[in-house]
C-alpha cells in the first residue's frame, strides 16, 4: 500500500464512521439538518440568500438503498443541504491586470492549501468588488477544483483578498465543520462521484447542479472535530510514510544500475575470481599485442600511437592496486582503432536506400542501410551525446556487418578480447574522469580515449571474469 493509498483508506473509515469513536452523548446528526435547516430558512427570509429553484419543494434527502453503512447518529444528506450557496468562479474572467489582487484557477488549490504566490493573474480592486459578489468568499469557506483537477480542496484561513476562476467551486457550510467537508470531500467515495458525473471533452468538469446533488455522510458536529483531528493526527506519519516510500522508489530504481556497477568495478580490480598462479601473465599478451599492431603499422594498416605508453614509469599514479600477473596499459596500445573507417550517411540518403545492415550512431542502431563497412567483432563506444551522464552502458559489442557513423568510436581487439574489454570500458565513470569535454553536446574525443588506461588481466582470468560478469548480472536482470 502506497501512501495515497494509505490517505484514501483513512478518509474511507473516516467518512464511514469507523475511524473514531461514537460518543452517545452526541447530539445525532438529525437534528444538525434541522439545525441547518432552519438556518436557511432565516437566511432566506432574511433576503441573505435565495431559495434553492430545483430543491425549492424538494423532500429531505432519503434513501432506500445507502451507498455504504454509516453509523445510527449519521444521516445522508445532499451537499446542497449542508451549505447555503454553491457556486463557482468567473466563467469570463477580465484581462490580466499583471499586479494587485490574484484570480486563483484549481492550478492554486493544491492539499488543503490556497497558494496566493502562484497565481498567474491578478486584477484591480475595483474588478475584484465586481467578481466578489457573486462567490462573497468568507472565512471557513470550502474551495473545491472542479475542472481540470477535480476534487482538490482548502478551506479559506484568511481575510487576503481574492477571486476566482470558474475551475474552482466556493461551498459555503452551515454548523458543518468546514474542514470535515474539505477532508470528506477528497475521500475516494466521493471523489470518484463527482468524476464518474463530470462532462467534457478536452477538459472534464463537474456542473454546480450535479454537485449540489452529491450523496455527502454527515456525521454529528462534535464527532466531525473529533474526525478531523484524528486525521491531522495521522496526515505527518503519511507525510513520512510517502518520503521514506519515495527514497525507496529512487533506492530501488537505481539499485539494479548501482549493483551492476559495483560489480563491474570489483570485476576489473580483480576482486570478483580468483587469480591463478598457472596463468600466463598479461605481461605476455602484451608483449603479443605490441608486436602484433608494429605488423600493422608497418603494413600500413593502422596509424602510429600518438600517446607515450607510461604505465611501467615508476612515478605512474595508478587508479587502483592490481593483482600479481595483471598489467597496465594505455588503451591506445592495447585495441585497434578504426574511427577512420567510419563515414555518416545523411537522413535523405538512408531514406532511399534498402534496409539491410544496422547503421550505428552513438546510443546504438539508429537506422538501416543497404551497405556495411565493417565486418567482424568490434567494440563500439558513443563519442559524443547524454549517455555518458545516466546509468546506461556506454560500450557495446557488435559482430557481423554493419555501418558506423561519425559519432561512434569503432574498436578492435586481439580475438577473445572483446568481452573483457566492454566489461571495462563499461565499469568506468568516464565524466569523474575528466575525460569528457563540451557543455551543449558532452564528447568523449579519441585523445581522451586513448588516454585510458586498463588494467590487462591475463587471458585466462579474462575469460573467467566475463563468465562471473555474465552469471551475476543474469541473476540481477530476474529482480527487476
Amino acid at each position: 500500500m502506497n501512501a495515497q493509498q494509505l490517505k484514501n483508506s483513512i478518509l474511507q473509515l473516516a467518512i464511514s464512521g469507523k475511524l473514531v469513536p461514537q460518543d452517545p452523548n452526541d447530539e445525532p446528526a438529525s437534528e444538525l439538518l434541522c439545525k441547518i435547516q432552519a438556518e436557511k430558512d432565516r437566511l432566506i427570509a432574511e433576503g441573505k440568500i435565495k431559495k434553492s429553484k430545483k430543491s425549492a419543494d424538494k423532500a429531505p434527502y432519503t434513501t432506500d438503498e445507502p451507498p455504504f453503512d454509516i453509523p445510527e447518529s449519521w444521516v445522508w444528506v445532499r451537499l446542497e443541504d449542508i451549505t447555503s450557496k454553491i457556486t463557482d468562479g468567473s466563467h469570463n474572467p477580465p484581462p490580466n491586470n499583471l499586479s494587485g489582487i490574484p484570480i486563483l484557477s484549481a492550478a492554486n488549490i493544491f492539499d488543503h492549501e490556497i497558494k496566493f504566490s502562484s497565481a498567474s493573474r491578478w486584477v484591480s480592486i475595483e474588478q475584484w468588488e465586481i467578481e466578489n459578489k457573486r462567490t462573497e468568499i468568507q472565512l471557513n469557506d470550502i474551495l473545491l477544483t472542479i475542472v481540470g483537477t477535480i476534487g482538490r480542496t482548502a478551506v479559506v484561513k484568511s481575510n487576503e483578498k481574492f477571486a476566482l476562476q470558474r475551475s474552482v467551486a466556493v461551498l459555503k457550510p452551515i454548523q458543518v465543520y468546514s474542514e470535515y467537508i474539505s477532508y470528506a470531500l477528497q475521500s475516494a467515495f466521493l471523489l470518484d462521484l463527482m468524476v464518474s458525473n463530470s462532462k467534457g471533452t478536452a477538459q472534464k468538469g463537474i456542473y454546480l447542479n450535479t454537485l449540489k446533488e452529491l450523496e455527502f455522510p454527515l456525521p454529528p458536529l462534535n464527532e466531525q472535530h473529533r474526525i478531523v483531528a484524528k486525521i491531522e493526527e495521522l496526515l505527518p506519519f503519511i507525510e513520512q510514510y510517502d518520503k521514506r516510500e519515495q527514497a525507496l522508489t529512487e533506492l530501488n530504481k537505481n539499485f539494479p544500475e548501482q549493483l551492476k556497477k559495483s560489480i563491474l568495478q570489483a570485476a576489473i580490480q580483480g576482486k570478483l575470481t580468483e587469480q591463478l598462479p598457472t596463468d600466463e601473465p598479461a605481461s605476455e599478451l602484451l608483449k603479443r599485442i605490441k608486436t602484433e599492431k608494429e605488423r600493422l603499422i608497418s603494413a600500413g594498416k593502422l596509424k602510429k600511437p600518438r600517446l607515450r605508453d607510461n604505465s611501467q614509469n615508476p612515478k605512474f599514479d595508478v587508479p587502483f592496486d592490481i593483482p600479481q600477473g595483471w598489467e597496465w596499459v594505455r588503451l591506445e596500445n592495447y585495441v585497434y582503432n578504426f574511427d577512420g573507417k567510419r563515414k555518416p550517411v545523411s537522413v535523405e540518403h538512408r531514406s532511399k536506400q534498402q534496409k539491410i545492415y544496422d547503421y550505428y550512431g552513438a546510443t546504438g542502431v539508429i537506422d538501416k542501410v543497404e551497405d556495411y563497412i565493417f565486418e567482424g567483432k568490434y567494440i563500439l563506444i558513443g563519442e559524443d551525446g547524454g549517455n555518458f551522464f545516466v546509468n546506461r552502458d556506454v560500450a557495446f559489442i557488435v559482430d557481423g556487418k554493419f555501418w558506423a557513423n561519425n559519432h561512434v568510436h569503432v574498436l578492435g581487439t586481439f580475438s577473445g578480447l572483446e568481452e573483457y574489454f566492454c566489461i571495462y570500458l563499461n565499469a568506468l565513470n568516464l565524466p569523474a574522469m575528466g575525460l569528457i569535454n563540451g557543455i551543449a553536446v558532452p564528447k568523449l574525443n579519441q585523445q581522451n580515449l586513448n588516454s585510458i588506461f586498463i588494467a590487462v588481466p591475463p587471458i585466462e582470468e579474462q575469460k573467467r571474469i566475463v563468465e562471473k560478469v555474465e552469471l551475476l548480472l543474469s541473476q540481477i536482470e530476474k529482480l527487476l
